[in-house]
C-alpha cells in the first residue's frame, strides 16, 4: 500500500490533438466570426456611452 492509494487518482493524459488542416470554408468561417466579434465590440462601446434605455425619470410607486 503506497501513500497515493487513498487520495484522488490522477487522470490519464489525453493524447495531443492533431492540428487539422483548415480548408477554405474553415478559413472563411473563422474570418466571419472575427468580423462579427469586432462589430459586436464596436456596438458595445457605442451603446455603453448612453444612459439606460427607456427611463422615464423618477419612478413612482403604485400607491396614491
Amino acid at each position: 500500500m503506497s501513500g497515493r492509494e487513498g487520495g484522488k487518482k490522477k487522470p490519464l493524459k489525453a493524447p495531443k490533438k492533431q492540428s487539422k488542416e483548415m480548408d477554405e470554408d474553415d478559413v472563411a468561417f473563422k474570418q466571419k466570426q472575427k468580423d462579427d466579434q469586432k462589430a459586436m465590440d464596436a456596438l458595445k462601446t457605442k451603446a455603453s456611452g448612453k444612459g439606460p434605455l427607456g427611463s422615464s425619470g423618477i419612478k413612482k410607486s403604485g400607491k396614491k
